[in-house]
């Protein structure tokens, strides 16, 4: 992942500003992840969108933290806030980007769920647009 900014595209970050990226262009709409490492992670379910590497820079990553949720991926939160911010299979040149802590207007959309049997009791599964 390249350090360097640029214009355009879409900005993002946690909620303490320690993490701040951009990305040029995204590959999907929203996809909402019922499973239970999504739910344990995010406290209801991960609603992420998508980016190719080489469209993805950060600009401040000092307070950025790596976790290995499994042997193949990785999550990245923002070790001052704890804002989960990232997902990131290592044999994937993509990224999933967590699209609450995009800055809005995003102009995504939900566009389908996965793991729904995996969904606590309480949830309402939203339906894809």
């Amino acid at each position: 992942m390249e350090n360097a900014p640029r214009s355009g595209g879409l900005g993002g970050g946690c909620l303490c500003g320690g993490v701040r990226y951009r990305v040029e262009r995204v590959l999907r709409g929203v996809v909402n992840c019922f499973c239970g490492q999504c739910r344990k992670t995010s406290g209801h379910h991960v609603a992420a969108t998508q980016a190719r590497l080489d469209d993805f820079y950060l600009h401040d990553d000092g307070a950025l933290k790596w976790y290995r949720s499994s042997p193949k991926a990785q999550r990245g939160f923002c070790r001052e806030c704890g804002g989960n911010l990232f997902w990131r299979h290592d044999d994937e040149d993509t990224i999933s980007i967590m699209a609450g802590t995009l800055d809005t207007p995003t102009g995504l959309q939900v566009c389908e769920n996965l793991y729904v049997e995996d969904a606590s009791d309480y949830q309402i599964i939203p339906e894809p647009k």
